[in-house]
């Protein structure tokens, strides 16, 4: 009994240490990964003034209506925390005015787009959970009207948001894969601009919206929906987008498809999930809206959770 209780012991112990060494490594490499440089010159995109009014309305448009960027930096763009979990971790969104505590106090045209396109903060270092590589093919008439509008916002003082810190379950998921923390890491920094089809009721452009708007991001490259890795067990599975008559929108029409981006109500009456983000697709042009209909339309059909 005494050697049974010593060998459990020894088991126990044995566990425990390796379970600290492999934490160990998962907050050295996952460190590594978060902290490595990026020597990112990007391309000059032309600011608009922020007195240009069509271009800060254009600008409006884009960051509430496609990139959502409310979503994380909160009303006003003043900053926020967008999660905060002692496994997962605390994310922020910086405050993007010129307010105190805000990136606009000092950065420059160039840093706007490094951050916006590619994912990266003034100083090389990967910012987190950007995500760039949904606004990477972002226009530069687009991209420059955004960063108009947000120069345009009145100041927000918010000099106390706490930093970001990347918990053990965050680490190990951004480690295995299941969570884009990073997404400056899956960016050609210096692959050629995308091309960017015209403004239209097309195929294309409507691959254009649903790409920038950032739809890939929970529905997957498929859009065929399903779990959205890394994201906690309270956030509904996203749904299948394709054509699939048995699990996707198959047997929607284009005037169910608006509807719901637009009050967030299936055909059946039921509530999409507050999660949907359907009250910025609701400011979408009927234009934009077909548009995006048309290319989702245009896929192959696929069933649910294939991604």
């Amino acid at each position: 009994m005494r050697n049974l209780t010593r060998w459990l012991g020894w088991l126990a112990a044995s566990v425990l240490a390796l379970a600290i060494v492999a934490l160990v490594v998962v907050y050295a490499v996952s460190g590594w990964r978060m902290n490595r440089a990026y020597a990112v010159e990007p391309e000059p995109v032309a600011i608009p003034a922020a007195t240009d009014s069509a271009a800060v309305a254009r600008g409006r448009y884009i960051v509430q209506a496609i990139t959502k960027c409310e979503d994380c930096h909160g009303q006003g763009l003043g900053g926020a925390t967008f999660n905060d979990d002692l496994l997962l971790g605390r994310l922020i969104a910086d405050n993007l005015t010129a307010g105190e505590g805000g990136v606009a106090r000092d950065y420059t045209d160039a840093d706007w787009v490094r951050a916006i396109r590619h994912g990266v903060s003034p100083s090389g270092k990967p910012l987190l959970f950007m995500p760039s590589l949904e606004y990477y093919p972002l226009s530069d008439a687009d991209l420059g009207n955004l960063v108009a509008y947000v120069k345009s916002l009145p100041p927000v003082d918010n000099p106390d948001l706490p930093g970001n810190r990347v918990g053990p379950l965050g680490r190990f998921l951004f480690l295995s894969g299941q969570l884009d923390l990073l997404p400056a890491e899956k960016i050609d920094h210096d692959a050629p601009r995308p091309p960017v089809p015209a403004a239209g009721k097309t195929v294309d452009y409507g691959r254009y919206l649903a790409t920038t708007g950032g739809c890939i991001g929970c529905h997957g490259p498929g859009f065929s929906g399903g779990k959205i890795p890394g994201a906690p067990p309270e956030i509904p599975p996203a749904r299948n987008l394709t054509p699939d008559p048995e699990t996707g929108l198959g047997n929607w029409t284009i005037a169910d498809f608006e509807i719901a981006l637009r009050t967030g109500k299936r055909p059946d009456g039921t509530q999409l999930s507050e999660f949907m983000p359907w009250k910025a697709t609701a400011k979408m042009t009927d234009q934009d809206l077909e548009a995006v209909w048309l290319f989702l339309r245009s896929l192959p059909p696929k069933p649910v959770g294939g991604r």
